[in-house]
């Protein structure tokens, strides 16, 4: 294994330091936890957080700022954060409106957040929540009851960060991210694996000819492996899933967001991304919002995933296209 750092098991602090210093105009690290906090709250406003297993940078910490989140938990690599650091989130992220937590579908993430919920309550703060499931590639996984929650997630921080922004109330939040996150779909594929630091060598090994359709962010398996194919036979493997899965239909509206896994250059995005446009302009679809790059990574792995979300309501899209203040966005 070559990586750049120091001991595998201070990867996450290491991280989190450096991220703070190199970002401090705009969030800090709270001392004693591993939690990247806006600079600036806006008072009355309602606090907006969300976390998960380190490893899939910038997910989550890169979205904290204006317009988005309030507060990101990191856990270990590929481990969900414990429920006193996503309490601390909460405490943080609350200006007097109650807090909102944005979860991916892992039974670890769940249940670790739901307790963290709890105790806030017993505080007196109010929180409310929602569950992101927006991989359609297996039903169950090794992680989860019902579908993975992968990059999908990041329209889902971008849409009600603007909410909490314009002033809705907790309520009002809770209804919307109801609303948006069963018109989001994702599905991905891999070319190779991801090594966590800790592990020292990849979770799965692919033949050099090999990709596999489906996988999950933490390296979980998918539905299919071939040999490697060109760039328009991948995007329509994916492309066709995800209008499979929403019964498109010829002028309906859509946002996209293609992201890279760690490990694939832009060059290789871009043409991904040359393909897939191709395929929606077939199939008469009006993409209104586009997006690429790495927003939620598997650390190294190479590969990408697709996203599309379908957009019901043009206030949907206004929020997509709203300046924000992060690191990542």
């Amino acid at each position: 294994m070559k990586k750049i750092i120091n001991k595998p098991e201070n990867v996450v602090t290491e991280m989190l330091d450096g991220l703070a210093y190199v970002h401090s105009d705009l969030v800090h690290r709270v001392d004693g936890f591993d939690i990247i906090v806006r600079n600036e709250q806006a008072a009355g406003q309602v606090g907006l957080i969300s976390g998960g297993g380190s490893g899939h940078e910038p997910a989550h910490a890169g979205f904290v700022g204006d317009g988005m989140l309030s507060a990101a938990i990191a856990g270990a690599v590929f481990t969900s954060p414990t429920p006193d650091q996503i309490l601390e989130a909460i405490k943080e992220a609350d200006q007097g409106a109650g807090v909102f937590m944005v979860v991916k579908n892992y039974s670890g993430d769940i249940m670790n957040f739901e307790m963290a919920q709890e105790l806030a309550e017993m505080e007196g703060i109010e929180v409310a929540s929602v569950v992101v499931d927006d991989d359609i590639a297996v039903e169950n996984s090794l992680y989860t009851q019902g579908r993975r929650g992968v990059a999908g997630t990041i329209f889902v921080h971008k849409i009600l960060g603007h909410a909490a922004r314009e002033g809705k109330s907790l309520a009002e939040i809770k209804d919307l991210a109801d609303k948006i996150v069963p018109n989001i779909h994702t599905i991905g594929l891999a070319l190779s694996g991801a090594t966590v630091p800790e592990v020292g060598k990849p979770g799965f090994v692919l033949a050099e000819d090999e990709i596999e359709y489906g996988i999950g962010i933490h390296g979980e398996p998918g539905y299919r492996k071939e040999s490697m194919q060109p760039s328009r036979q991948l995007a329509e493997e994916l492309t066709g899933k995800l209008l499979e899965a929403f019964e498109a239909k010829s002028g309906e509206r859509y946002a996209l967001l293609i992201n890279g896994m760690g490990a694939t250059p832009l060059m290789e995005q871009y043409v991904f991304a040359n393909d897939v446009a191709s395929i929606l302009g077939d199939a008469g679809l009006d993409v209104a919002y586009k997006k690429l790059g790495n927003y939620m990574t598997s650390i190294d792995m190479a590969g990408l995933s697709l996203t599309l979300m379908k957009i019901e309501d043009e206030a949907w899209l206004e929020a997509l296209e709203s300046p924000v203040k992060t690191i990542a966005w």
